[in-house]
């Protein structure tokens, strides 16, 4: 338990000293609640013997000071002060119960935008290592863990424990037995809770690991849903979702059956045992029943409270064992992404987009004279051949230069590597003369990168050309700018609603041209300098490719462009074209060198 607590505590990092002030409520309010139902059976016996208002030295200096002319009169004030004990006491739940909520909810949030947040800052080998499925599952459903089956267990557990704990002194205070008997009651039941902690864990684990399993099948079979169609499998799909859902199903029930038991143990318990005391009392301790029921009558009073508190802690308890997986892998993500990130953590956010490292002001990167690579190696994790070796080449301000070379040759990894995504494991990346590695967030805003396969958004034209930015900053002048320089012009006026038109998931409305086309627009929209066209006309038909490049062609001398291709002809135009063979550059030179003349 010491463990999850230090994770549960790490997870809320600063938000944790808001506890303190809810411990004082649930304190308060326990005491209020044990001070009232203690107060009822001495109320009880007073009304019935008013004249005994003065065997009591506190009630009999109350009463002195009231001035009232007969205990009958001063028995309802009484009766008055137990009812607002209870009314204050009830405010001060009503208010726990309202902050645990609050708090639990917020905390929610907060871990969500503390996961996003360590997610975006990640290096991009910790994307290379996990699916897309696992990240949401974790964003949406263990965050909701966190708060229904982490936080608001672990505090209602906590003031449910103080009341109990409270009421348990009472009741041990009024008569021994009564002690004797709810320990009877209430410690069977957190002995089989520890069996089953094991079993809880698996069970919890297996919720999640299910619940995982079904986002991948929806991503693989709606993601894909042409091939879907096309090919014929979704009874495939059918078949994965089934194992998946039933697995789910069954962990669920299980765990939800776990938190039935602590009520009805209890409940059965407390009246057996109510039970056999009458039935025995008068043979054990040869007295008429009537002499405990003034202590019964307390128990059932204290018992209105005591049975749910005590059932809502062992439920807690039940609860906080089945989400111990769910706290490890929010615990762990944090823990292993915050400090490789450089990250405070002290779970205060940082919405700026940054991270830790990065947050502070940083002069912007400047280009004005080149970008040069100096000896770049790169090995990927785990892996003892490198994926480039020793590539050295610069490029000027203005030029346009091309990588071509067979799939494998390495030209993915030197566009990573060149992005920031990939650091070198040996060699440089310099930027007039300057490391990139000192600044790299100012080195990714000078670029704009065009992938084979654009992402859009399943939003309007003009916000996935200003893809990224709040809707009344867009800049309507410079979209239109980008529109012409990207010979965007036509689609948009043939568009039904021009740059209102959605495009649909992906971009499925518009053709693949189209799509690259808005992909420059982006590029040029954020200003970058510095364009890298990955495959960006590889998926096109030759009148397509034609268009696509006549845009990057129409670029040339006023962006720096670095092209990835396979096919020649869209790499005409560059100043030198570069050759990767096995990880190596082998050869450069003009298109007439590398190309007419080989």
């Amino acid at each position: 338990m010491i463990n999850y607590l230090n994770k549960f505590f790490y997870i809320l990092g600063d938000a944790k000293k808001r506890l303190l002030l809810l411990v004082v409520v649930f304190v308060l309010s326990s005491l209020l609640e044990t001070f009232g139902i203690g107060l009822i059976g001495p109320f009880l016996w007073l009304s019935s013997n008013p004249d005994a208002v003065r065997s009591i030295p506190v009630i009999e200096k109350a009463y002195e000071i009231s001035g009232f002319q007969s205990t009958q009169q001063f028995i309802p004030v009484l009766g008055i002060a137990l009812a607002i004990t209870f009314i204050i006491k009830s405010l001060l739940y009503f208010f726990a119960r309202h902050h645990i909520s609050k708090f639990g909810l917020d905390q929610q949030a907060r871990v969500i935008l503390r996961l996003l947040s360590a997610y975006l800052s990640a290096p991009y080998t910790f994307h290379l290592s996990r699916d897309s499925a696992g990240l949401i599952n974790t964003l949406v459903q263990e965050t909701q863990n966190f708060c229904h089956r982490c936080t608001l267990p672990l505090l209602e557990g906590l003031s449910s424990l103080i009341t109990a704990t409270f009421l348990v002194l009472l009741l041990a205070k009024t008569s021994s037995i009564l002690f004797v008997m709810i320990l009877a009651i209430v410690l069977p039941t957190f002995l089989l809770f520890y069996i089953f902690k094991k079993k809880a864990k698996r069970w919890g684990r297996e919720v999640t690991e299910s619940t995982h399993g079904m986002i991948r099948v929806i991503n693989h079979s709606l993601g894909g849903v042409k091939e879907t169609y096309a090919i014929g499998c979704k009874p495939y799909f059918m078949e994965q979702m089934r194992e998946q859902a039933f697995k789910n199903a069954d962990s669920v029930t299980k765990t939800f059956s776990m938190q039935v038991i602590p009520k009805v143990s209890i409940e059965t318990l407390m009246v057996s045992f109510v039970v056999l005391l009458v039935s025995v009392y008068p043979i054990l301790f040869g007295q008429k029943v009537e002499t405990i029921l003034p202590i019964l009558s307390i128990f059932a009073v204290a018992s209105m409270r005591l049975i749910p508190a005590a059932s809502q802690s062992l439920t807690a308890f039940a609860i906080i064992q089945t989400s111990g997986y769910t706290l490890d892998i929010i615990y762990s993500d944090l823990k292993t992404l915050e400090r490789s990130n450089g990250i405070s953590t002290d779970g205060k956010l940082n919405l700026d987009g940054q991270n830790g490292a990065q947050s502070g002001y940083k002069p912007s990167m400047t280009f004005t004279e080149s970008v040069e690579l100096k000896q770049v190696t790169y090995s990927y994790p785990n892996t003892t051949t490198p994926s480039i070796k020793d590539i050295s080449f610069r490029i000027g301000k203005g030029q346009s230069i091309a990588l071509i070379g067979k799939s494998g040759a390495g030209k993915t990894t030197l566009v990573d590597v060149v992005l920031g995504l990939l650091e070198p494991t040996s060699g440089d990346l310099l930027v007039d003369g300057i490391s990139i590695y000192k600044n790299i967030q100012s080195w990714r805003n000078l670029i704009g990168y065009i992938p084979q396969s654009i992402f859009l958004m399943d939003d309007t034209v003009e916000k996935n050309i200003a893809f990224g930015v709040p809707d009344h900053l867009i800049d309507k002048q410079k979209i239109d700018k980008v529109i012409q320089m990207a010979q965007l012009t036509d689609l948009i006026d043939h568009l039904p609603d021009g740059l209102e038109t959605f495009v649909g998931e992906r971009g499925v409305r518009l053709s693949g041209g189209q799509r690259q086309r808005i992909g420059i627009a982006r590029a040029l929209y954020h200003d970058s300098e510095i364009l890298i066209l990955d495959e960006a006309t590889a998926a096109l038909d030759n009148e397509t490719e034609k268009l696509v490049s006549e845009s990057i062609q129409h670029l040339s001398g006023i962006k720096t462009l670095i092209i990835i291709a396979h096919r020649l002809s869209t790499v005409e135009h560059c100043d030198q074209i570069y050759v990767l063979e096995g990880g190596k550059l082998v050869r450069s030179g003009s298109y007439r060198e590398i190309v007419l003349n080989r």
